[in-house]
C-alpha cells in the first residue's frame, strides 16, 4: 500500500503518453492517503516500527498534499469589490444546460445562472463550455450577457455544434480588450481551444487565458458502470471499458498541457489563466499547465475544494493561476448546482507595472 501511494505522487513526472495506467493513479490519491493514514493509526496500537513506515510515507508525500488540501483560514468572502482590484470569475458552464428557449418554470437553469453571474460582478468573466445562438428559437447568449448583464466587451472564437448553436470558450470584459487570440489544440478532441485576451486596465496590460482540456466524456451509462466499481460489482466487465475512456483523455490532456505550457511561458504580459483541466491536482496535466505560476485555491481556500460535482467528492478540476505580478486578495467557490462545476471567483492587485 506505501509503495502504490509513493507511486501516485510521483505519477505527474510520467508523460501519460507513454504511461496512462500510472496516471490513474493520480484519481486514487484521495484514497491511498486515507489508507495509509488509517494503517498508520492502526499499526501504532499494533506493531510500532511498522507506523513508522507510514509516516515516512506521508512525509515524503508532502509536496503532492499540499496540492491536494488547502490549509488556509480566513474570515470570507467580501462581495463588495475594492475599486483597486481586478475580480475574475471563472465557470463551466455546460452550455447553460437549456440552449433552446422554453417556457417550463420548473427548471429555468439558464436564467438562475444569469442570476449568479449578475450577483458575483465579475470584471472579467471566463466562461467554458459556453453556447449561444443567434437563431430566435434559441437562447443568445452573447447578447444576455454582453448586454443584459453590461459586459460590453467580449471574445468568442465559436464552433457550429451540429445546431444552430455556436459553443466554445468565451471571455466578457468590462474593460477594453486590445488584442486576443486562439489556438487550436490538435485532432481527435472536443471542439475546444485556449483563447486568451488582452485586457487594458488603467493604463495597464494584462492577459487572461482560458480553456476546456479533453473530456473523459462519460455518458450517463458510464457513470453507472462508475457507479457499479465503487460498489465493487462488475470489475472485470465494466473497468476495460471505464479505463480506455480515461486512457485516451488523459493522453489527449497531455499534449494539450505542453502546448498551453509553451504558449503561456512566452506572454508579454503578466497572466491570468482560468479554466477546466478535466485533471486532479496530482496530475501531469495540472503540473504542466501550472508551471511556475500561483494556484489561487492554495493560497485562499481550505480542504479538498472539489469543483466538480459528480462522480467523487475529491475533483477539484477548474483552477485560476496567476504569475507573481498579482497579489491574490481573496477567493471562493459558489456551491450552486446550477452546471455539474462550481463558479469560481478571484479578487487580484496589479501590483507592478505591466509592459
Amino acid at each position: 500500500m506505501v509503495a502504490v501511494f509513493l507511486f501516485a505522487c510521483l505519477n505527474w513526472y510520467f508523460n501519460p503518453q507513454h504511461l496512462p495506467l500510472v496516471s490513474l493513479l493520480g484519481l486514487a490519491f484521495p484514497f491511498l492517503l486515507l489508507l495509509v493514514m488509517f494503517f498508520m493509526v492502526w499499526w501504532i496500537f499494533v506493531k510500532r516500527k511498522w507506523a513508522l513506515l507510514s509516516a515516512i510515507a506521508i512525509i515524503l508525500g508532502g509536496r503532492e498534499i499540499v496540492h491536494f488540501f488547502a490549509f488556509n483560514f480566513n474570515s470570507g468572502f467580501v462581495e463588495i469589490k475594492n475599486q483597486n482590484d481586478i475580480r475574475i470569475a471563472t465557470w463551466n458552464v455546460a452550455r447553460f444546460i437549456e440552449q433552446r428557449k422554453n417556457n417550463n418554470p420548473g427548471s429555468q437553469a439558464r436564467y438562475k445562472m444569469l442570476q449568479q453571474i449578475k450577483k458575483t460582478d465579475a470584471d472579467i468573466l471566463c466562461l467554458q463550455e459556453f453556447a449561444s445562438s443567434p437563431n430566435a428559437d434559441w437562447y443568445n447568449n452573447i447578447i444576455a450577457i454582453g448586454r443584459g448583464l453590461n459586459y460590453p466587451f467580449y471574445y468568442f472564437p465559436h464552433f457550429k455544434d451540429g445546431n444552430p448553436l455556436n459553443s466554445g470558450n468565451v471571455i466578457f470584459s468590462r474593460f477594453p480588450i486590445i488584442d486576443s487570440g486562439t489556438v487550436r489544440f490538435p485532432r481527435p478532441t472536443l471542439p475546444e481551444a485556449l483563447v486568451f485576451v488582452d485586457i487594458k486596465r488603467g493604463g495597464k496590460m494584462i492577459r487572461i487565458y482560458t480553456t476546456h482540456l479533453q473530456s473523459n466524456q462519460f455518458k450517463k451509462e458510464d457513470i453507472s458502470k462508475i457507479e457499479e466499481l465503487k460498489g465493487g460489482k462488475s470489475f472485470w466487465g465494466n473497468f476495460p471499458h471505464i479505463f480506455s475512456k480515461l486512457s485516451f483523455a488523459i493522453r489527449q490532456r497531455s499534449v494539450q498541457a505542453d502546448m498551453v505550457n509553451d504558449i503561456m511561458k512566452n506572454s508579454p504580459y503578466p497572466v491570468v489563466f482560468t479554466g477546466d483541466l478535466n485533471d486532479v491536482p496530482n496530475s501531469y496535466t495540472y503540473h504542466q499547465v501550472r508551471g511556475k505560476l500561483n494556484d489561487a485555491f492554495l493560497k485562499k481556500g481550505f480542504g479538498i475544494g472539489r469543483t466538480f460535482s459528480s462522480i467523487s467528492p475529491t475533483l477539484r478540476i477548474d483552477y485560476f493561476f496567476y504569475d507573481n505580478n498579482f497579489r491574490l486578495q481573496q477567493y471562493k467557490r459558489v456551491l450552486s448546482n446550477y452546471s455539474d462545476h462550481y463558479m469560481l471567483v478571484s479578487d487580484f492587485e496589479l501590483i507592478q507595472e505591466a509592459k
